[in-house]
């Protein structure tokens, strides 16, 4: 499986947004398309909800990819 770091500025990032990030897919629409056709696992588990907040440490896997976010820790109030 190959493993990819991708650093963003803010606490989270959106699931079809980390995989454009990541260039796992060119569009958004394929980014959808995989994520609605089950083929997306956030942490170990599918995920279908393309809105998905990614945080720090989460790790996305598609096919033999695997992206792993580093993230600012978000502020507790």
């Amino acid at each position: 499986m190959e493993t990819v770091e991708v650093t963003i500025r803010t606490p989270f990032i959106k699931l079809e947004q980390i995989m454009k990030l990541a260039n796992l897919t060119d569009t958004g629409g394929f980014a959808k398309e995989l994520i609605q056709g089950g083929q997306v696992k956030v942490n170990g588990e599918v995920c279908t909800m393309r809105g998905k907040k990614i945080r720090n440490g989460d790790r996305v896997t598609v096919d033999r990819f695997e992206v792993i976010c580093i993230a600012p820790q978000e502020e507790s109030v």
